[in-house]
């Protein structure tokens, strides 16, 4: 930041005016903008921690937004972060084994319904599916 050296000016009625140069005026308006922008980052971070801490966000494991990044479907990332198979899966909901393939290579969608059963197998927030 630039030193800022102003100069105080009286008007005839008395009343005191700050003289800055341009230069000092552009640094204080950058400096109290940056401070306005980190105080609305930090709002923002309480409030996405608040969520969390709340249940009300659930954000999806690391690994799992890896796996997805290298390609897998979001089932699939959750289903290998869990370390299950499909066959697992199919047992624990009842689905054929070929159903959670077709859901997981994106060839079907699945109901409400099935994407919750799923949901319950990996004991996950339902949300995660849910919200496509």
């Amino acid at each position: 930041m630039i030193p800022i050296r102003p100069q105080t000016i009286r008007t005839p009625s008395g009343d005191e005016l700050i003289v800055l140069t341009r230069a000092e005026f552009d640094a204080l308006t950058a400096a109290v903008a940056d401070q306005l922008e980190d105080a609305d980052d930090v709002a923002v971070f309480d409030e996405c921690m608040a969520a969390l801490q709340n249940g009300q966000d659930a954000r999806l494991p690391a690994e799992v937004t890896a796996a997805m990044l290298s390609g897998d479907s979001l089932l699939r990332a959750l289903r290998r972060w869990k370390g299950l198979t499909q066959a697992d899966i199919a047992e624990r909901t009842k689905l054929a084994q070929g159903d959670i393939s077709d859901l997981e290579n994106r060839r079907k969608t699945g109901t409400d319904e099935t994407l919750r059963a799923i949901a319950t197998a990996l004991d996950i927030d339902p949300a995660w599916l849910l919200s496509r």
